[in-house]
């Protein structure tokens, strides 16, 4: 350091270029004392400075990177976006989208196309039309066939069901990062942070940048040194000082790029993200928007790379989702599995019953020999064109399966079903394609046919069922449905299931001229409606579950000429009039779970009867009249109080089933013996003590068809027992 010295009093001339006689140790006193009390302090502290700038322009920078609330959802949402960049699913998804929009342009060209044509030539233009669609059907089925066939060189197994969890990953992502706008509000304030910053570190470096001087003039106290100015040179200053003027300059560039972010982030929607492009160019159309961080987190991926966005768009669509899990499904239901399902169902058809499945696997249409598909609970069912190669299809079971039809395959059942079996829980569920089914002979409807501004059933119209021969409906109506009235003239069963719910207007079965079987089941019916008599083409009337407590209005029915089967069972009749001795056709009578005390006498002159039902009521005895009916095949009087029979009972000779059980009888007759067609004997729960022996007379009854208790049996002579053994 040089020392320019000036005396203390004025009298003393200044001496220059002399020796001072100062020792070294006061030079280094006066040096450090200079820097301390007169170099400015920003000289002093810039490089301290620039080092807290910098380490809180990077906290701010990456603060969100480690703050527990921000760092897991980014660190989920970047394993996830390249999980989903890498998987082949995606590449798949994108490319089976760019073949379809492929045949759907030249469909669209060829319709402009046949569309400038002069009207000469619309005939045959239509025909090319028609053959150009079922080309593109057969192609389209052709195609899928070959990719299921080539599915396993594409996507294998595994890689099927590592896409099945990215989905489900980004599912549960999407739900938990858009209910909150945290990471947006993250990213503003750590940006306006660094503006803010940017701008104070501006100013006042600019402000004081000035002050770095290579030569300080410092004073020190005389008494030290015999001199109070020095001249101090900062060796330092110069550096410190082109240092600075960089730093202003990288920091200037910085804060411009943060000023340009904050203006991003308020000039630009970044908590709305629209995939419209990515539908427009891929032809995925349900991919949905995202919202609050789930799509600024999309934003700031676009500004890296757009085609990040695209191929994660693929895991946000449910059709892509959909077609994911046919192709799974394909994996675990195979033909031989299905096939392995087959069952013979009530009807005697081969049956194939999927339950609770995620989809409808393409493998069924390989089932050629299925009579009759039913689909309960199954999700996302679409009936494909190749549903024709079930050439044997007659039955269709849908139970809370909404299903959709391609148009080929609706073109085959109009064509070829014949049952139509729908449960459903709202009115909205019933598919449309049903009032189609030109072909349909049967449809069962399952579920509430009323909606919710109307409590009066609406069913549309029915008028396209030509051949529809039996109706039944399971539900919870006030009315018959004025759509019923459509197909009257064909229909010939019809069945209302009424859960309990009462049941008024019947004005519309006196349209049903037709009708040959009549169920009204739990309509809650008090008397027999009157609408019934005018039926002379009615064969069967059921009317169970009702509230029916006297049936005096049973002498109209003689006006159903043709009545075979009347069924009153499980109703609260009391009393049976005499005039039921009118209904001369009658061949079945269920009168059971009644409160029936005595049969009317006139009831046996019911001649043509061979099913009679008596059981479950409170009888005590049973007419002599009973003997009248010679043709009787069934008759069952358990569950009374019986205390004991009729011998004319045993005249009718034809009896096959004699259910006489839990009753108070304490004797069979030997007459027994003369019912030589009797197949099935109850007496099971009576006060028998014994068995008469000559019950081994009968030819056709064997061990098994006699229901007694086992002392009973145990009882019977060896001989009767090994007779009846050797019957069976």
């Amino acid at each position: 350091m040089q020392t320019l010295v000036k005396p203390t009093k004025p009298i003393l001339q200044e001496v220059s270029g002399r020796k001072n006689n100062l020792d070294i140790h006061q030079y280094v006193f006066v040096n450090h004392y200079c820097y301390e009390r007169f170099v400015h302090w920003y000289a002093k502290y810039f490089p301290y400075l620039v080092v807290i700038h910098t380490m809180i322009f990077m906290v701010a920078s990456s603060f969100w990177f480690k703050f527990p609330g921000t760092s897991s959802k980014i660190d989920i949402f970047v394993t996830i976006l390249g999980k989903c960049f890498d998987s082949p699913w995606t590449t798949r998804a994108l490319s089976e989208v760019s073949e379809e929009r492929g045949e759907e342009k030249l469909v669209n060209w060829r319709r402009n196309t046949i569309s400038k044509d002069p009207p000469e030539r619309q005939a045959d233009d239509d025909e090319t039309v028609v053959l150009l669609r079922s080309a593109s059907v057969k192609s389209n089925s052709e195609k899928k066939s070959m990719e299921l066939q080539s599915a396993a060189s594409v996507l294998d197994k595994k890689e099927g069901e590592q896409a099945k969890a990215l989905f489900e990953k980004v599912k549960k992502f999407r739900t938990h990062v858009e209910e909150a706008d945290i990471l947006y509000v993250m990213y503003v304030l750590q940006t306006s942070l660094k503006v803010f910053k940017f701008l104070i570190i501006i100013i006042y470096t600019a402000v004081l940048v000035p002050n770095i001087e290579i030569v300080v003039r410092c004073y020190v106290p005389p008494e030290l040194t015999g001199f109070d100015i020095f001249c101090c040179n900062h060796n330092k200053a110069h550096l410190f000082s082109k240092l600075a003027y960089c730093y202003i300059c990288f920091v200037g560039v910085f804060g411009l790029l943060c000023i340009y972010t904050l203006y991003w982030q308020f000039h630009r929607p970044l908590k709305e993200y629209s995939f419209e492009q990515v539908r427009l160019e891929t032809g995925i159309n349900d991919i949905p928007d995202v919202k609050n961080d789930f799509a600024f987190l999309l934003h700031l991926v676009d500004q890296y790379d757009a085609l990040y966005s695209k191929r994660f768009a693929v895991f946000l669509s449910e059709v892509s989702e959909s077609h994911l899990y046919q192709l799974n499904l394909n994996y675990e239901w195979t033909a031989k599995k299905l096939r392995s399902r087959l069952t013979k169902n009530a009807k005697n058809q081969l049956e194939l019953h999927l339950l609770m499945l995620p989809g409808l696997p393409d493998t069924v249409f390989e089932i050629t020999e299925v009579e009759s598909l039913k689909l309960e609970q199954v999700k996302n069912v679409t009936i494909p064109a190749s549903v024709a190669k079930l050439e044997s299809l007659r039955e269709l079971s849908l139970i809370f399966c909404p299903a959709k039809l391609h148009l080929p395959a609706l073109n085959h059942l109009k064509a070829h079903l014949k049952v139509l079996c729908l449960d459903f829980e709202s009115l909205d569920e019933i598919p449309m394609w049903m009032y189609t089914l030109q072909s349909l002979e049967e449809l069962h409807l399952n579920g509430p046919l009323t909606n919710e501004l109307s409590k009066s059933a609406s069913l549309d119209s029915l008028r396209e069922l030509r051949a529809l021969r039996v109706l039944s409906l399971r539900s919870n109506l006030t009315k018959i449905p004025p759509s019923v009235v459509d197909v009257a003239l064909q229909l010939q069963h019809f069945c209302i299931y009424n859960e309990g719910v009462k049941l008024q207007a019947f004005s519309s079965l006196k349209k049903l001229t037709n009708i040959v079987s009549l169920e009204l089941v739990g309509c809650e019916l008090e008397r027999i409606p009157s609408a019934v008599f005018s039926l002379n083409n009615l064969q069967e009337l059921d009317l169970k579950e009702n509230k029916l407590s006297t049936v005096e209005e049973i002498l109209s029915l003689q006006h159903c000429r043709r009545l075979v089967t009347l069924k009153l069972w499980h109703n609260k009749i009391a009393y049976i009039p005499e005039h039921i001795s009118k209904l001369h056709t009658l061949e079945m009578l269920d009168i059971s779970w009644n409160k029936l005390r005595k049969l009317p006498s006139r009831l046996f002159y019911c001649t043509k009867l061979r099913h009679l039902d008596v059981s479950h009521n409170q009888l005590t005895s049973l007419p002599p009249e009973v003997g009248i009916l010679q043709g009787l095949q069934f008759f069952s009087a358990a569950f009374n109080s019986l205390e004991a029979l009729p011998e004319e009972l045993f005249s009718c000779k034809r009896l096959k089933t004699l259910a006489l059980g839990n009753n108070c009888l304490s004797y069979l007759s030997s007459r027994v013996s003369s019912l030589v067609q009797l197949v099935r004997l109850e007496v099971k729960g009576n006060r028998l003590e014994s068995l008469p022996v000559e019950i081994g007379e009968c030819p056709l009854l064997s061990l098994s068809g006699l229901i007694a208790e086992d002392n009973l049996l145990d009882l019977m002579p060896s001989d009767v027992r090994s007779r009846l053994t050797s019957s069976s």
